[in-house]
């Protein structure tokens, strides 16, 4: 059975499982296979070159699935930053309603953008306090980021286990737990700490639609959640990414008091991108959370929500109900 959460009602999904932006990974073929699947799916828009080329993504994706879908918009500081108000003007202009936002405080001015045309913002973040802000500005949905995520825990280092409910606590709408999220158990962890549903980036890419190389997906399973490196520590820009070639030299890098620009030519995104493609797992770096650990297959996304969704029940259902009744 669907667990009917705040979550569910306001996006119009079936499940409370959202598929997280990813980039270079959530196109058209990612998204739709989660919508399909009664989750939220999300198109990465950063992903597409241009902002003629998302909408372009927007309408390819329309035509994959009939259920609703969002687009990922990431504001973060670059030496040549991307046309983020083009991009979301694409976005407006497509009719999508639902977008997830992250990144710095010049994400505000996107919102200022969106909220008037009816868009659902489901914003992303590391601490509490950024939570808090993002509800006073009039975001629907908070996507709260443990360490254990994959990509940019931030600076705090604290772990979903106290994170979500003190986000619970505080923040009044509705919350999303992300970061280290790949199975039933932890849907019903997430619901127990006062979530509304889960959202989840790396169990996504080891799925059959994921549009990566297959030894990728190989490389999750058959690793453990000690799997991964956290680089750009000295750089206060923190990012948890699966550990290769790469990103021990980049650690080693830093270890050693090297500035970034020691570092910038193995980490740019065309390395990693290239890697994704060629199946080269030690090309460049790519973006894989501790949830590693838990991953032991490749299923369908449809496979894999119901099979979260079923757990998950199952647990509150028979393991709970004995514990009270027993």
């Amino acid at each position: 059975m669907p667990l009917k959460t705040r979550v569910t009602d306001m996006l119009g999904i079936e499940h409370p499982i959202v598929q997280g932006g990813m980039q270079w990974v959530g196109i058209a073929e990612m998204a739709s296979a989660v919508s399909n699947a009664g989750g939220l799916g999300i198109l990465t828009g950063l992903t597409q070159p241009t902002p003629q080329a998302l909408a372009e993504e927007i309408e390819r994706c329309r035509g994959m699935t009939d259920k609703p879908f969002g687009v990922n918009l990431t504001v973060f500081p670059t030496i040549n930053p991307p046309d983020y108000r083009a991009y979301a003007q694409a976005i407006i202009d497509s009719g999508v309603k639902i977008v997830e936002t992250a990144g710095t405080p010049a994400v505000r001015e996107l919102w200022e953008m969106m909220q008037p045309h009816g868009i659902r913002i489901l914003h992303k973040c590391t601490a509490v306090r950024h939570a808090l802000s993002a509800e006073r500005a009039g975001v629907d949905i908070i996507s709260i980021d443990g360490f254990e995520c994959a990509g940019h825990p931030g600076e705090d280092d604290i772990p979903g286990l106290i994170l979500i409910p003190v986000a619970a606590d505080k923040v009044k709408i509705p919350l999303l737990a992300s970061g280290g999220f790949g199975d039933g158990r932890g849907l019903a962890a997430a619901l127990a700490l006062g979530a509304e549903g889960i959202n989840m980036g790396t169990r996504f890419t080891a799925t059959v639609e994921a549009p990566i190389h297959q030894s990728f997906k190989d490389a999750m399973v058959a690793t453990d959640e000690r799997g991964t490196d956290l680089i750009f520590r000295t750089y206060r820009n923190t990012a948890r990414v699966a550990r290769n070639e790469v990103s021990q030299q980049v650690v080693a890098a830093e270890r050693e008091g090297k500035p970034f620009e020691a570092v910038a030519d193995l980490v740019k995104g065309v390395r990693g991108r290239e890697g994704l493609a060629s199946g080269d797992t030690d090309h460049g770096i790519w973006s894989a959370g501790m949830v590693q650990g838990l991953i032991h297959d490749i299923p369908t996304c449809a496979e894999l929500i119901t099979r979260i969704v079923a757990d998950a029940e199952a647990i509150m259902r028979q393991r709970f109900q004995a514990m009270l009744t027993g």
